[in-house]
């Protein structure tokens, strides 16, 4: 750990076992679990976790958007879709890279660039 930097990230999420399934499946994230109100993740590059609550992040709404990095953001889409993911924006440019945004199954908004 260093000093001042961030260390764990926990989101809200209504379905907990459909949220740790996702992004088992698509991202390859590895859970703890610690009863059935909250799950940890690590294998993210920022640890985390899932707490049992209906509410969700949203950017629209003012919530954090994180941001993960793919290699291959094509793919990375069409696995999102697979899954179970929501797009609510599609593949886009900005200065520096390429991305889009998502919904997990329990409403977080994440996005997804690739800077090539």
């Amino acid at each position: 750990m260093q000093h001042n930097h961030l260390d764990y990230v926990e989101f809200p999420a209504a379905h907990i076992d459909k949220t740790q399934r996702f992004f088992e499946l698509v991202f390859g994230w590895n859970f703890t679990s610690y009863g059935p109100e909250y799950v940890a993740f690590d294998n993210a590059g920022l640890t985390g976790g899932f707490y049992a609550n209906n509410l969700c992040s949203e950017s629209e709404r003012g919530g954090a958007l994180l941001v993960i990095y793919s290699q291959n953001l094509e793919d990375t889409y069409e696995i999102v879709k697979q899954h179970g993911g929501q797009i609510v924006k599609e593949i886009f440019s900005f200065p520096g890279g390429r991305r889009f945004q998502f919904k997990e199954p329990s409403g977080n908004e994440l996005a997804v660039w690739s800077d090539s």
